[in-house]
């Protein structure tokens, strides 16, 4: 018996490490999970195809996840499908004339039940009610008539109205929104051009620019350098990385890349829309990822002696006429987990 205090206090001791270990995890799990440039998530802008899936590649085989954070918004639905998601249910229960009737003598009935006259008192008996039926259903079909009859009679004036003036040329109509189709004085207000989209061909200089950049922007972010990352990312995938590094800051880590090599890649599209070209490629490649502490350099998350491999598919934007040197990283998509080398 005299063991089991001991027993007791080491059993204690025993799991208060175990919750000290489960806290200390649960703390530092934000800055594990986001290590690795871009922390494992896909965000950025594709143009116009930021939220159309690029196509798979022997490289990502699989189709890359969506962007779950992007600056460029959601494309407007058309007007078929907002019609049709606006417009009301039909044919329920109680709708129309006759579901007011049905409504309004259940409504009567139960009226009647609560006070004690049941389902008919009230009404006189059933001849009563036969004959409140037929009033209904004759006053029913008066107020029907009168309505379509009304609804004719304004068809002639809303058609005239909704007619367009034509103009000189036979089969063309007058030009609309103001004097002169310039606009300003009045009409619809002229709608967004959808951009135009053209399909481009790279050059091999193209892709030795990609690998580089790959490698750059990985030992920039490891350096916290935002003034290098500027130089080769967009403003809003740089303005995603100094959260990912104020993060870690914040969790008194920092995270380290090391080691960065390309296994594989190869072309999923490239394209002109407006001004600039946009190249989307799948990489997989290989890299050393730890978290340190930022105070003692102590490793926190990852092995600093084994690469460990990623398949992402990156998006590069650069205005045209630019050249190799003008490629700018806009967009990062996850296509598969990382494994080990």
């Amino acid at each position: 018996m005299s063991s089991f205090p001991f027993s007791l206090r080491r059993l204690v001791l025993r799991n208060s490490a175990v919750a000290l270990g489960l806290a200390a995890m649960v703390a530092l799990a934000p800055a594990v999970a986001e290590a690795r440039l871009g922390g494992g998530s896909s965000a950025g802008s594709r143009g116009a195809n930021t939220h159309s899936a690029p196509p798979a590649t022997s490289t990502a085989p699989n189709s890359a996840a969506p962007m779950q954070r992007s600056m460029t918004p959601q494309p407007a639905p058309s007007p078929a499908a907002t019609a049709a998601t606006a417009a009301p249910a039909r044919g329920g229960m109680f709708s129309g004339f006759g579901g007011g009737l049905m409504a309004g003598l259940l409504g009567a009935g139960l009226v009647g039940m609560l006070f004690g006259h049941g389902m008919t008192g009230g009404l006189g008996g059933l001849e009563s009610i036969l004959g409140l039926m037929l009033q209904l259903a004759v006053l029913f079909f008066v107020v029907r008539f009168a309505m379509n009859w009304f609804a004719r009679r304004n068809q002639p004036a809303e058609a005239m109205a909704g007619m367009a003036p034509r103009s000189a040329f036979q089969g063309s109509p007058a030009p609309q929104g103001g004097f002169g189709g310039f606009g300003g004085y009045g009409g619809a207000a002229p709608q967004p051009q959808a951009p135009v989209v053209t399909p481009i061909q790279l050059q091999d200089a193209d892709f030795s620019q990609f690998e580089r950049l790959l490698g750059e922007s990985q030992s920039a972010y490891s350096d916290e350098n935002l003034d290098r990352l500027r130089a080769i990312a967009t403003y809003e995938m740089v303005s995603y990385f100094s959260q990912e590094i104020a993060e870690h800051a914040r969790n008194g880590v920092i995270n380290k890349v090391s080691g960065v090599k390309l296994l594989q890649g190869d072309l999923a599209e490239a394209w002109r829309e407006n001004s600039e070209e946009y190249a989307t490629v799948a990489m997989r490649f290989s890299l050393i990822d730890v978290m340190q502490d930022r105070a003692t350099g102590r490793v926190v998350s990852g092995d600093p002696t084994r690469a460990d491999q990623a398949t992402e598919v990156w998006t590069f934007v650069r205005p045209v006429g630019s050249g190799q040197q003008g490629w700018k990283l806009s967009a990062i998509q996850q296509a598969a987990c990382s494994h080990p080398a």
